[in-house]
């Protein structure tokens, strides 16, 4: 097959979004097929086998790490030029919304997946009236392709409810030979600790630093738990609020990391806690269970789709009127509480990791490329 991708975030971008497409990208090449990436200006020209177009970006005001890249003639020449069997749009907002109309201008079949919870991320940023109208825009988008694809089974349900159509489900994957348990390291643990003592309590957060992931929500269990210890690997535009939200506490900004020390430190740590209420999957989660490290995460969006509470991991409720402070305590508090409870979470979570591997996830990828290119050709009216 010949595929065209088009997406709104691309390398050297580091985000979930990231992560599954370059899987994605280098197992549909080893499986034969020929790609072509449409992304925003600044990643290599061609990646695993494919080829990549870059197109001039402009950063999103309100969120500088996203870069906004308008459709141009030159799009629409390499398009017709590389002439794919099917184009897949990767969360449509401007330059995926000139693939759209590229495939249906050209009659190239369509499918689009959805990976960013956008419309909850809007109350973040001051814009939550604005919700339904970015709904309805969505819907308009979406609603152009043969098949749109979501990460986790409550995105499929919200979509639906949501009036988008032909919804489905694309599994989720992860890297178990990059992510495992015997990466944990003395010298990454004391990397993480920052010369803070070791209490046995150290806490990991590994993502972006933004306002929707609601990491602020961790200070009220570090003010629980003066014995624990918080390392934030990842950064953004949130950072220094966050360094002046976390000043006083036991808090280490690590930084990006990437690779085996990315996975070093997943492993290395006590409890990974992820706050965010508004993820279709939350990638980072299953990172941290391949890695062996006990998770607590919410209990909304995609997450429970990868965590069982108390059999693989910790799920707690982010409503109420203290965020959900009390009760993310309290769970962190009841996964650290128990050693051997915590030791067969742990295992428990590397099992469930192993079932996901990116390879799955690809191969049934393509099958879903296959069924939309048997269905019927759509009209161009």
């Amino acid at each position: 097959m010949k595929i065209a991708l088009f997406t709104e975030t691309f390398l050297p971008k580091v985000d979930g979004i990231v992560t599954r497409l370059t899987k994605t990208v280098q197992h549909l090449v080893a499986a034969g097929d020929e790609v072509m990436i449409f992304c925003p200006e600044g990643a290599p020209e061609t990646y695993m086998g494919a080829q990549v177009v870059g197109v001039p970006a402009m950063p999103l005001p309100l969120y500088p790490e996203l870069k906004l890249a308008l459709p141009r003639p030159s799009v629409s020449d390499a398009l017709e030029a590389f002439a794919p069997d099917l184009v897949h749009v990767v969360n449509p907002a401007v330059l995926g919304l000139g693939g759209i109309w590229l495939a249906k201008t050209k009659g190239y079949p369509l499918v689009a997946s959805y990976h960013t919870h956008l419309p909850k991320y809007l109350e973040h940023y001051g814009l939550g009236m604005l919700e339904p109208v970015l709904w309805e825009l969505l819907k308009m988008a979406h609603n152009q392709a043969q098949l749109n694809l979501c990460t986790s089974t409550a995105m499929v349900a919200e979509l639906s409810e949501k009036g988008i159509q032909h919804t489905d489900l694309w599994q989720r994957g992860v890297d178990t030979d990059l992510f495992r348990p015997e990466l944990r390291s003395r010298d990454m643990r004391e990397r993480l600790l920052a010369g803070q003592s070791d209490t046995g309590k150290l806490l990991l957060y590994i993502g972006r630093l933004s306002a929707e992931k609601q990491i602020e929500r961790i200070r009220p269990v570090l003010d629980a738990m003066p014995d624990a210890r918080l390392a934030l690997v990842g950064d953004g535009p949130y950072r220094q609020q966050l360094e002046t939200l976390f000043a006083g506490s036991a808090t280490n900004f690590v930084g990006y990391l990437a690779g085996e020390e990315l996975a070093s430190a997943y492993a290395s740590a006590d409890a990974f806690l992820f706050p965010s209420s508004t993820e279709t999957l939350g990638l980072v989660l299953l990172e941290a269970m391949a890695a062996g490290c006990p998770v607590v995460g919410a209990n909304r969006g995609g997450i429970p789709d990868i965590v069982s509470d108390g059999v693989n991991g910790c799920l707690y409720e982010p409503d109420g009127a203290d965020g959900g402070a009390g009760s993310l305590t309290a769970a962190t508090q009841r996964l650290l509480g128990d050693p051997g409870e915590r030791e067969q979470l742990r295992r428990n979570a590397r099992e469930e990791a192993e079932r996901w591997g990116w390879a799955g996830a690809t191969e049934q990828l393509r099958g879903f490329y296959r069924q939309v290119l048997q269905a019927p050709a759509p009209s161009l009216a």
